[in-house]
This record gives C-alpha cells, structure tokens and sequence, in this order.
C-alpha cells in the first residue's frame, strides 16, 4: 500500500488532501502540534495514523520519518497567516523556514540510515514569494524574480530555497509548489472570500448588522478550488520532476471586489446589505497582481481545474452558514 505523510495535519488544504488520498486507499500518516485544533479531520480522525510532531524540534521529526517511512511526504504545515506574520514575523519564519529545514535534515538523517529509503518529498511554497509584479510580467512564470513583500513570504521563500539546495547537494528528491489563491469548504484563515462569507453569515443569522467590513478590493487573484489543489499535489509528486519548481493555480480571474460581489448576490438578504472600506483592514503591502501561468505543470501532469468559481464560493458560504456563530 502507498504510504503518505501530510505534515500539518490539521489544516485547510491537509484536510482535503488527506480526503483524496484515503478515498484512493492509501494509507495516510499525518504530523500536528499538541496543541493544534483537528477539527477539519473528525470525520476521518481514525482513519489517519496521527504523529506528534514540532517541526521545529528536528528529533521529533527524525521520529516521525523513521517510523514511517512514507512513500510521498506533502509538506504542508506552516504559519499561513499573512496578516499575524506582521505581528510575528520571527515566530513565521523560524515555522516556514527553519520548520522546513529541520524536516529534510530529518529526512537526510533516515536516508542516511537506510540508503534504500528516499522518498519524494512536495514542499508547499506560495505565489506570495513573487510580491508585487508589473502588468508587463504577467501570467506569472516560475522564472519570475523573486521579491517577498511580508514576513510570511520571506519565510517560504527560504523554505522554498533549503528545499532546492537539500536536491541539489543531498539528492533529497524535493519538488516546489508555488500555490495562487485556493479556498472552498473548511478553509477559517481570515483571508477575503472566508471573512467575507463568515460575515454575511452572521448577517443572515442576525448576529451582525448589514455591513460588509473589507479592504482593498481592487487587488486580483486567479482562483482555484481546495479539491482541485488537492488533486494537484495527487499528481505532483508522482509526475514532476524533483529539484522543479511550479506555478498551480486556477483559471478564473477576478478582483476582490467582483468576489464580494457574488458572495452577496447569494444571500436572501443581497438587497439590504452594504459595503465598508475598514482601515484595519488595508494591507501595508499588498500583492495585487497575482495571475500565474501554469503551462509548465499542466504539461506535465494533464492536470486541469474542475470546480467552477461559483461551485467553490457557493460551499464556501454554505459552509459558513453552518459553522459561524
């Protein structure tokens, strides 16, 4: 039986990912935190040989890789909040970068054990490493100069980076992903589309008045669907090339703003609902160009979006109608 390991468990997309694989009959380890919240996994928690596991103590995660031996390790986990990484910025990279090293170190030390063992490894980095790009660069190639605009990007950008030298001088067989915008069901980071559904939920619940807080909705995203992201990573480490680097992500462009838009086109209560620039809201930086060219992947592994942008935010809001409170 092909074995996986998802670090971070616990997570948005781990969550789904850990869906696909088992539905495939896979058996599938997963590493968290002690104290990490796995509520997004109850409905498979014993189906899932759960590992305890800081990526930041490197004998924890010797542990982990020893005593399973995973086929394809997705290194997912991570401190995902763009906006807390202004807040925590050492806490964010000491997560995404050191977290990340300490996992292939760990790697390297059971392939060192075992020279047999030496499995492939995706590395989750993010479109977030190409900060801000001009109109004239656009779609997004992974040839793109790199120039992270906050602390969360810094720290993928050096995972991103130990990933390609641990290939390169230690034959790790890592892969890169650098991810644009994906949500859908079971996502709760506060990024637009979630707080904007959890929003119109409590409207519609009674529990917040008819305004829609936000920020700048002019930014652009290129959106794909978790599920689709999931069978992305499915394909990645079993098509692509270790030592590479690729752009996924989805075809549908929009603003934030036409987003919104549609989330509240979906709402009974579409007709009274307002808008509110909040300046809380407003990003120092914000990355507002993010539309990626994916030739290079899809090439490579056939892989094409499913899931239609209305599908994805009409379940995202679904979700929220029966989680927000």
């Amino acid at each position: 039986m092909v074995k996986s390991l998802i670090t971070g468990i616990g997570g948005f997309v781990a969550s789904h990912l850990a869906d696909l694989l088992l539905d495939r009959k896979e058996e599938v380890h997963g590493t968290y935190r002690w104290a990490e919240d796995l509520n997004k996994i109850d409905h498979v928690r014993e189906k899932i040989n759960l590992v305890p596991c800081d990526l930041l103590d490197v004998s924890a995660c010797v542990r982990a890789i020893r005593d399973s031996k995973p086929d394809y390790i997705f290194h997912l986990a991570a401190q995902s909040y763009v906006s807390d990484s202004y807040d925590n910025p050492i806490i964010t990279v000491q997560a995404n970068t050191i977290g990340t090293v300490d996992l292939l170190e760990a790697i390297r030390i059971v392939k060192q054990e075992d020279s047999t063992y030496n499995p492939v490894v995706h590395v989750c980095s993010t479109s977030e490493v190409y900060g801000l790009v001009k109109k004239e660069d656009l779609p997004i190639k992974e040839t793109q100069a790199l120039n992270p605009g906050n602390p969360y990007a810094v720290g993928k950008l050096g995972g991103d980076m130990a990933s390609l030298v641990y290939w390169t001088n230690f034959g790790i067989k890592t892969i890169r992903t650098r991810a644009f915008t994906h949500t859908g069901p079971r996502r709760t980071m506060m990024s637009a589309e979630c707080n904007f559904a959890k929003q119109i939920a409590l409207i519609e619940k009674g529990k917040q008045k008819p305004i829609i807080h936000h920020g700048n909705l002019d930014s652009v995203r290129t959106w794909t669907d978790v599920r689709d992201m999931a069978e992305a990573y499915y394909l990645l480490v079993r098509k692509c090339k270790p030592g590479e680097v690729y752009n996924i992500g989805g075809d549908t462009t929009k603003t934030i703003g036409e987003m919104l838009d549609y989330l509240i086109s979906l709402s009974p209560m579409k007709e009274t609902i307002k808008k509110f620039q909040d300046p809380k809201l407003m990003r120092p930086y914000d990355v507002s160009l993010q539309i990626p060219d994916c030739s290079k992947f899809k090439k490579e592994t056939g892989w094409e979006p499913k899931i239609t942008f209305e599908k994805t935010m009409q379940d995202l809001l679904n979700w929220w109608r029966q989680t927000a409170d």
